[in-house]
């Protein structure tokens, strides 16, 4: 009677779903904590500003330039839509990037999908923190007082 000891895990995984050796950094679990945490928080922020857009006051009919330039001249609107920006990309992006690196199966395709993604986040993240932070609500030649 002999008995069969089972191959040890890492002989057991195909050659072809190897990526190279473990890594000792706590990256991925970090990345897995702050997409339940940026989840949590979207959460909060996404329900606030439909809350305060439609059901508060005149809701969807109120929604309009001037509405934009009203809430933006207070700094905690700022805030709150900016929180809103960086957390949706980065959550975004962080699940884009776990898809890319769970389907990619070459390294030359990961790293270029990935390079796409960092750059198509970073500019989207520079141009809607430069519009949030730079709206001037007085039109060329407007004659409002406030302009």
């Amino acid at each position: 009677m002999s008995v069969t000891i089972p191959a040890p895990r890492s002989q057991r995984i195909d050659p072809k779903y190897k990526r190279g050796p473990k890594s000792r950094s706590s990256f991925e679990m970090l990345a897995w904590l702050f997409m339940r945490l940026s989840g949590v928080a979207l959460i909060v922020l996404i329900f606030g500003h439909l809350i305060s857009n439609l059901i508060v006051g005149d809701g969807i009919n109120a929604i309009s330039f001037g509405f934009v330039a009203g809430k933006w001249a207070d700094p905690i609107w700022q805030f709150w839509d900016l929180a809103m920006l960086w957390l949706a990309m980065l959550h975004g992006t962080n699940g884009v990037r776990t898809i890319i690196n769970d389907y990619a199966e070459k390294h030359s395709t990961r790293a270029w999908l990935k390079g796409i993604l960092y750059v198509a986040t970073i500019f989207i993240v520079v141009l809607g923190t430069l519009v949030i932070f730079t709206f001037d609500p007085c039109v060329a030649g407007s004659t409002l007082p406030q302009c």
